[in-house]
This record gives structure tokens, C-alpha cells and sequence, in this order.
């Protein structure tokens, strides 16, 4: 650490911090904005930083309820930002149950809510021995751009000025806008276009504005490397696709149905997301590869600085060094692994063996993950953190391990989720703990008073997500007519329970990996070999395409039950490696080739207008800015009325509801007339991104 170098609160000061008000403030702002993220991480696979926007907040409550120490409002964003990282773990991972063929409703809510417990607290607690070496000794080399800029924040709101009037306005703007449009369907959601000269090819977009936000915040570059990926996938893939499979009357593994008989979507589905599936892995994997020298050194400042912690605690170090004693960090890490093979023995796969390697699994992969999350959090931030990538190598890693003890069937599946699904939890919450323990170094912050808020934050965050997550899924879940005859149960097709349909009973059917229907949940009349109904399970669905959660069912049931397309798998790896050779970070690229063309097209539309502005008014990269602040806004704002319409759905009020398409059917149903509003929404962002902060 430099010895110019002074927090803005000096070590020798007391001033109040972790306070009563804070911690519930931060633990109510958490709840908020982790049921935001849900949402949002199920729609686009994406997620942002809530630091600045809780930080924002933060100021402004307080300023109404009465004068706050900058210590507190810290403690405030420490505490909110728990929620969003333990949702973005949770969505990128737990939703896959579903596809691995097991029930994600309210009894699974206990499921849910330990892994992401247990996840969530190791991320804080692994994160504890790495504080020093990334936030304090290392602070001239890793920026930490957002908890850089969310330090200015909460030191310009201790100087004065005001900010949370952008949040609340784009708030505003948001809701209202997603009322008017999905629910009220005013204008049309997904405006698309699909030219005739051009088969296969299509151009789409989910005119949200959650979607324009997050291009906004996470800038040009990186939204227009996720745009690029979409435009190969959309504008070359599945034309060139379409092109060779014109002719052909019989289907290709993994796809159903001839090719000729096949959309745009369809082809996505089938082929597209196994490509982007071995891109993202590799992505992936080259991006922990440049973090090895990361892992070696932080797992040697670790275990120095616990050799010498008895000594460390004896020399009463100055406020702002103060860390939780390691008692507390070895003893919570035990009981965090006693619970997760307690978990596993009771509730997922009875036995010892299996789950006590598990256990240990969980212990390695975790702190590894752990290390290399909060190092890239100081190099590029939270928002843009690859936990999906890191999440995909352990349940690669984890996967083959089972394999070559012979656990592919049964339960194991669920074993190798919940493995993945604790260590993306820790992987998010240990980075954004680094951020936030940074943002605390510049202010001045007690790291020890964060670490409890982190925890704290933690421990009320999750008891919204599962719920979240389990009536999002519920109210989009659908049942419809799906007929195939004469089907032969194989070993792809499992019965997990019984239906009802029509006064008719029938087996509930999970597909996965057949080459005669599709990947799904079917209702089977074993009478006459006859599936009926497809249920269409909520998160999966158009409306929730969950991507992350897909991707990971995908690689667990391609290397479990060897089922891969390993060679469209293998086009999505050497995309990768062309890129890489080309000198490019090829991550958010295959992320983009992995998505639908809807989610980045908006996307990459907020980038445009973040690059526009500075262009126009010469702004730097990272700058906490009007727009940034009012593309926060837009985010909770969208995603809030994201929920709401999951409420509508879930009650069955869409018709009732739908004004538009009742009124101006022509209008409503306009590709055109939904892009002009969101046109107009843009326009808002930029004017309000040419004002300075007052």
C-alpha cells in the first residue's frame, strides 16, 4: 500500500457504523434487490453490481430519517450487496434441477435455501484470509472499478449533493414502462424480423428496460463483444444451418425433426446451444488459466498469514486492519461442510462416501473459485465477474470425477449440481465481499464490522431467493397439447410421478437426451403409448429462458449420461480458441453466441448509448455518472415490474389485463411501433447521461 495513501475516515477516529438502522436498511435493500436479480438472471442470464445503486439509497433514506455516518451508509451497501450476489449463484445454477429432471416447487424451497446458505457464507469467510493481500498491499495494482466508484459515491454524499433522484427516476421509468408493455401489451415485447431473402437468419429484440440498463452499465466494448456473439449465432450459424439442411428429410442428433421442418428458434435450440455450451466452457477455462498466478500467490499469502495469526492477533492491530479472529473462519467453514453433507446424506443421495468427497470437493473448488472471483472483481468488477465460466470448469471437473468412480445414475446428477451450485454461490459472494471490503478501505471502513454486515446480509438475502425463484417458476408453468405416438420408453425417458389431465391419468415423463422427442416434461398414457401433453415449465420457457442454469443441466447430462454432441460441442470450443489466438478475451463473445439474439440486441442498444455519450462529452470509463445511476434504476425498475407480471400471470389476469391487443390489435402487434418506444426510453437515458452529478 502506498504511505501517501489515507482512507477519508483516519484510523484513529470512532465513529458510528454498525449500527441497528444499517444492518436492517442494508438487510431490507438486500432482499430488494436479490428478488431484482432473480428475475433478471432468469430473463438475460446477466447480472450488475447492486453496490452503487444500495449505496445511493443508502444516503438519501438516511438524509430523511436523519443525519448518518459515511461509515454507516458503508455498512448499508455491504449488507444490500449480499442479495444480489447470492441470487446471480443461486439462478446460474439451482434452476437446473429442473432440467436434470427433479421438481423445483415450494417443498424444495428448504433445498434451496441451505445450498445458497452455505455457498454464501463460505464465499465470506474464504474471502477473509485474501482481504489484505487484494484490497490493502495490492491497492495501486487492482482498481476495482466499481468499488472504486462506489467509495466516490458515498464520499460525495458525505460532502453533499444528491443522486438518488436519477435512481427513482429511472425507477419510475422503468415499472411504468414494463407495465405498459408486457403486461398491458401496449406496445409489442419482442419486436422481430425474419427476412425471406435471407432463411434462417432473424433480428429480434426484448425491449426492456432492464436489458437497455445493463448495456448502459457494463459499456460498449463488453456489450458489443455479447452482440457479436449473437450476430454470429443468429445472422451466420443457423442461416448457414438452414442452408445445408434445406434437403434433408431425416433429423440430426441432437435435433427431432428434419431440419427443413425447423425455425430459427427451433435450430437455436437444437444446435446453437450445445455450440454455445462449449464455448462459454472454454471462455472459461482460458480465463481461470490467466488467473493462475492469482491462485498461487493468494494461497500462499493465505496460509502465511495463518501461521502468523496468533502473533497478528497478540500486536492489536489499528481499527481498520481488524478481521474476524480464525476461529470464527476455520469453525463457520466446518459447520458450512457438516451441513452440506448433512444435506446431501438426508435429502439427496443417502450414503457416506459419495457426499463426505463432495464435501471435500465443495472445500476445494470453493476457496480456489473463491480467490480467482475476488481478483478478477479488482480487475474488471462485479457486474462482469465470469462465475458462470468458473461454475462450468467444477462441474466439468466434478462430472468426470464421478464418472471414473462410476456415479452417473441416480441421484448423482443432483450431487454434482449441488457441488456447482455452492461453489458459483461462494464464487459470487467471496467477489463481491472483495468489492465490498474495498470500498470500505477507502472510506475508512472497520473490515471486521463489513465482514459481520456481509454475513448478516447473507443470512436474510436468502430467504428471498428461493421463494423467488420457486414462484416465478410456478406462475409461467404451462401444460399443452403435444402429441407423439408409439413411444418406446428408453433409459433418456424417466417417470417421476403422476398427472391428471381431462379427467385422464397419466405418467409424468422427463426427457432428456432422446433422439426421438425433445428434451422436456411430457404427460405418457402408457395404454397407448402416447404422449399427450408437454408440460412447459416455467423457467426454461420463453418468458424465463434461465440460459446459465440450461447450460449447466446440459454439460452434467452430456458427461453423466454421455449424451454430448461433443461435436457441436467441439465448433463452440475452436470459436473460442480462433478468438483467443486472435488475441481477443473471448468470454462475454461466447456468452453473446450462447444467448438468444433478443437478450443482446438491447443489450448491446445500452452499450451504444453509454459509447455515444462518451463520444459526445469526452466521459471517462468507469465514471459514476447520471446515466449510470439512471440505468440502475431502469434495472430495479424493470425487473420490479417484472415480478409484478409474474404475479398477473401466475393469477391468470393476462387477458384481462391485455388493453392493447383488445384496443389497437394493429398497433399492439407492430414491430415497428415497439421499437419506437423503446427508441424513445433510449433518448430518455442519453439526456439524462449528458447531465453532470450535482
Amino acid at each position: 500500500m502506498p504511505k501517501a495513501f489515507q482512507p477519508y475516515v483516519a484510523p484513529e477516529m470512532v465513529t458510528p457504523e454498525l449500527t441497528l438502522r444499517a444492518v436492517l436498511l442494508g438487510a431490507i435493500l438486500g432482499i430488494v434487490f436479490g428478488a431484482v436479480t432473480v428475475y433478471l438472471a432468469l430473463r438475460a442470464g446477466l447480472t450488475v453490481s447492486a453496490s452503487i445503486p444500495v449505496a445511493v439509497l443508502a444516503i438519501s433514506i438516511f438524509k430523511w430519517l436523519g443525519k448518518s455516518t459515511i461509515l454507516e451508509n458503508n455498512i448499508v451497501q455491504t449488507t444490500g450487496s449480499a442479495g444480489e450476489s447470492i441470487a446471480a449463484g443461486v439462478v446460474f445454477t439451482l434452476p437446473a434441477l429442473i432440467f436434470l429432471g427433479f421438481p423445483l416447487d415450494l417443498p424444495e424451497i428448504p433445498r434451496v435455501l441451505l445450498l445458497a446458505l452455505v455457498g454464501s457464507v463460505l464465499g465470506v469467510l474464504f474471502m477473509i484470509p485474501l482481504r489484505r493481500q487484494l484490497n490493502v498491499v495490492e491497492h495501486g495494482e487492482l482498481t476495482y472499478p466499481e468499488g472504486t466508484a462506489c467509495g466516490d459515491v458515498l464520499i460525495a454524499g458525505e460532502r453533499g449533493g444528491s443522486f438518488a433522484g436519477k435512481v427513482f427516476a429511472g425507477f419510475g421509468l422503468g415499472l411504468l414502462y414494463k407495465i405498459l408493455n408486457e403486461a398491458l401489451l401496449f406496445w409489442r415485447p419482442r419486436p422481430i424480423y425474419q427476412p425471406g431473402w435471407y432463411p434462417g437468419a432473424t433480428l429480434a429484440a426484448d425491449v426492456t428496460p432492464e436489458y437497455l440498463g445493463v448495456g448502459y452499465i457494463i459499456g460498449p466494448r463488453t456489450a458489443g463483444m455479447i452482440f457479436a456473439g449473437g450476430v454470429l449465432s443468429w445472422l451466420v450459424t443457423i442461416p448457414m444451418i438452414k442452408f445445408f439442411g434445406q434437403g434433408l428429410v431425416e433429423p440430426i442428433f441432437p435435433g427431432t425433426v428434419p431440419i427443413s421442418q425447423m425455425d430459427s428458434f427451433a435450430i437455436w435450440r437444437a444446435y446453437i446451444r450445445p455450440i454455445g455450451a462449449g464455448a462459454v466452457a472454454t471462455a472459461g477455462l482460458f480465463t481461470l488459466s490467466r488467473t493462475l498466478p492469482t491462485i498461487v500467490g493468494a494461497l500462499r499469502t493465505s496460509l502465511k498469514q495463518l501461521r502468523g495469526g496468533k502473533a497478528a492477533e497478540r500486536a492489536a492491530p489499528i481499527r481498520t486492519e481488524e478481521e474476524l479472529p480464525g476461529t470464527v473462519i476455520f469453525g463457520g467453514s466446518l459447520v458450512m461442510i457438516l451441513i452440506v453433507w448433512a444435506l446431501l446424506a438426508l435429502r439427496v443421495n443417502p450414503g457416506v462416501s459419495g457426499n463426505l468427497i463432495a464435501s471435500v470437493l465443495v472445500v476445494i473448488f470453493g476457496f480456489l473459485f473463491v480467490t480467482v472471483s475476488a481478483r478478477i472483481v479488482g480487475l474488471i468488477g462485479a457486474s462482469a465477474n465470469p462465475i458462470s465460466g468458473m461454475t462450468i470448469a467444477t462441474l466439468m471437473l466434478t462430472s468426470l470425477i464421478f464418472v471414473g468412480v462410476g456415479w452417473t445414475s441416480g441421484m448423482y446428477p443432483a450431487v454434482a449440481l449441488s457441488i456447482g451450485g455452492i461453489v458459483c454461490i461462494a464464487a459470487a459472494v467471496g467477489g463481491a465481499t472483495s468489492q465490498s471490503l474495498k470500498t470500505g478501505f477507502l472510506v475508512g471502513a472497520t473490515p471486521r464490522r463489513a465482514e459481520v454486515a456481509m454475513i448478516v446480509g447473507a443470512l436474510t438475502s436468502v430467504l428471498v431467493v428461493g421463494f423467488t425463484l420457486v414462484l416465478l417458476n410456478r406462475a409461467y408453468t404451462r401444460v399443452e397439447p403435444q402429441v407423439f405416438e408409439n413411444v418406446q420408453l428408453t433409459r433418456d425417458m424417466q417417470v417421476v410421478g403422476v398427472a391428471v389431465r381431462d379427467g385422464k391419468s397419466f405418467q409424468v415423463l422427463n426427457v432428456i437426451g432422446s433422439r426421438t422427442v425433445p428434451d422436456g416434461r411430457y404427460y405418457y398414457d402408457p395404454a397407448t403409448r402416447r404422449i399427450d401433453f408437454q408440460q412447459r415449465v416455467g423457467i426454461g420457457s420463453e418468458r424465463l429462458p434461465a440460459p446459465q442454469a440450461v447450460l449447466m443441466s446440459t454439460v452434467i447430462n452430456g458427461i453423466l449420461r454421455q449424451s454430448l454432441p461433443w461435436r457441436l460441442v467441439l465448433l463452440g470450443v475452436f470459436i473460442v480458441v480462433v478468438m483467443e489466438l486472435c488475441g481477443i478475451k473471448s468470454l462475454a463473445f461466447a456468452v453473446g453466441s450462447y444467448l438468444p439474439i433478443a437478450t443482446t440486441a438491447p443489450i448491446f442498444c445500452g452499450g451504444g448509448v453509454n459509447w455515444l455519450l462518451a463520444k459526445i462529452y469526452h466521459r471517462e470509463e468507469g465514471e459514476v455518472s447520471s446515466g449510470a445511476l439512471f440505468a440502475a434504476g431502469l434495472i430495479a425498475g424493470g425487473s420490479i415490474g417484472g415480478l409484478v407480471l409474474a404475479a398477473i400471470v401466475g393469477f391468470a389476469l393476462e387477458q384481462k389485463v391485455a388493453t392493447g391487443t383488445k384496443y389497437w390489435p394493429g398497433l399492439a402487434n407492430s414491430s415497428l411501433f415497439g421499437v419506437l418506444f423503446f427508441v424513445v426510453m433510449a433518448a430518455v437515458l442519453f439526456s439524462v447521461g449528458r447531465k453532470k452529478l450535482e
